[in-house]
């Protein structure tokens, strides 16, 4: 973990030590970088406004190198424009302060918890495969086309098997922006997903949960 706030520093880190991590934690930004990129550690929490270097400076520089260790952005930023930055400079997830604590080791948990992850590049939910690095989606070993969206979508879901994730999650792990109760591009988009995962009379991969979100079978 990478926060200059003393106060915020020691409170993650006694509670995640509480959950049964191992917790580094520095408060410089260039300390920070050098040791994000020993390849240590198996998360990054990252703050954004940091003393030497930036947290968005460290995430672009350790993801030229490393492209599937989850990284947290944690900071007081909390415009779409900062959201927007952070996830397409290469943030796994981004939680804004003042957070509750709860939610952000249910964050970690999440991140942490892959099971369908086999190798650092892709990613094995029942019969769907995706590789990340050469954006390629496969199910029962046929590939299937995805615009960018819907592969930014599946992986999330991927990254999450069998969790109910609600709209606001989806929204802002994949689009970057806070919920509006008004819009329905969740929906859509995962109405798009079953179409092009639904073939050959393979079963849905996606249940909708009544009142609370989506899930990702975690065996079709």
């Amino acid at each position: 973990m990478v926060e200059d706030e003393h106060a915020i520093a020691d409170f993650i880190g006694r509670g995640l030590e509480s959950e049964g991590y191992s917790v580094t934690c520095v408060g410089d930004g260039i300390e920070g970088e050098a040791l994000a990129m020993t390849g240590r550690f198996d998360l990054l929490v990252l703050d954004w406004m940091l003393p030497g270097r930036s947290g968005l400076e460290i995430l672009g520089t350790f993801r030229k190198g490393d492209r599937s260790t989850p990284v947290i952005l944690l900071t007081a930023r909390s415009e779409v424009e900062d959201r927007v930055r952070g996830l397409d400079g290469g943030a796994t997830d981004y939680v804004t302060k003042p957070f509750a604590f709860e939610e952000l080791v249910a964050r970690v948990r999440a991140h942490l918890r892959q099971p369908g992850q086999e190798t650092s590049s892709g990613l094995t939910v029942g019969d769907i495969d995706l590789d990340l690095l050469k954006r390629r989606v496969t199910r029962s070993g046929k590939e299937v086309a995805l615009s960018a969206r819907e592969f930014e979508l599946l992986a999330f879901l991927m990254r999450h098997p069998g969790q109910v994730l609600s709209r606001e999650q989806l929204l802002n792990g994949v689009w970057g922006y806070d919920y509006d109760p008004g819009t329905n591009i969740v929906g859509v988009y995962v109405a798009y997903l079953r179409k092009k995962l639904t073939f050959d009379d393979l079963p849905d991969p996606i249940e909708t949960i009544r009142s609370a979100g989506y899930r990702l079978r975690e065996s079709q």
